[in-house]
């Protein structure tokens, strides 16, 4: 499927922050529909390179899971950075780059509407104890130093699938009235090429400090989670200097650094 020419509103939106957008001046990729945008940015293979749908057809998440993607209601985005280019420590800008873009993506929000949005390790952003929106990060075989960041933000009400309507939430909902997901777009891709900078830079003391500043969760929160062992129960301890969640268990500190954790 071939893009198309972008709607004006959008257009006007990314010509407005176009000096802020650093790696990610080149021109995006639009599609009114298409099955995933990670999919479409995987296949480009060029740092900084920008995928835009109005809807998704095969939208996922993490760990197989589905993401709820109709149209003109949310954004839906992918981005194709370089982190293992980093200038110091590439194996810890990559292991970063969710925490970055999480704390990109709250930035952006909030520079556009005012909301503080909180973060959920690893991936999850959240608005008065709802889910606002989630975050995928990829690789592409093909090029073994880019990895595709796409991610999804609620941001007018839908008709959600029953098994998400109690445990999601909008901007819109939250804010009681409407906004320009257009401008929501412009400042998050403006917060993203900002973080990846310091992802680049090694600056990721500034980061980190950032994301436990917006995760209330990440210390004394009980949580459980299930791996090769069995299933586990802890209280979390905070986030380590290369981004894996810390949970105390009796007495002990155990790191996770991938899978799907429950909190109490």
């Amino acid at each position: 499927m071939n893009p198309s020419e972008l709607p004006a509103e959008l257009r006007d939106a990314l010509h407005g922050v176009r000096n802020r957008l650093g790696p990610l001046t080149s021109a995006p990729l639009y599609f009114p529909i298409i099955g995933s945008t990670n999919d479409v940015a995987l296949s480009a293979g060029r740092e900084g390179a920008v995928v835009i749908a109005d809807e998704q057809s095969a939208g996922r998440g993490r760990r197989g899971h589905t993401w709820f993607s109709p149209a003109g209601s949310g954004l839906y985005v992918s981005v194709v950075l370089a982190p293992a280019r980093a200038s110091r420590e590439a194996d810890r800008a990559v292991r970063l780059q969710t925490i970055a873009a999480g704390v990109a993506i709250a930035e952006g929000i909030e520079a556009s509407t005012g909301l503080r949005v909180a973060l959920k390790w690893p991936n999850d952003l959240f608005l008065a104890r709802r889910k606002l929106g989630g975050i995928l990060a990829e690789a592409t075989s093909q090029h073994a130093d880019l990895v595709v960041v796409g991610y999804g933000l609620n941001v007018a009400a839908a008709a959600y699938p029953p098994d998400l309507a109690d445990r999601v939430t909008s901007i819109e909902t939250e804010l009681g009235r409407r906004v320009d997901r257009f401008t929501v777009l412009a400042e998050t891709l403006v917060a993203i090429a900002s973080r990846y900078g310091d992802l680049l830079e090694g600056r990721f003391d500034a980061i980190l400090d950032a994301w436990r500043g917006r995760s209330p969760g990440a210390s004394g929160a009980r949580v459980s989670w299930t791996d090769s062992a069995g299933e586990h129960r802890g209280v979390t301890d905070g986030v380590a200097n290369d981004g894996a969640l810390l949970v105390r268990v009796d007495g002990r500190q155990e790191r996770i650094v991938a899978g799907t954790i429950t909190w109490q």
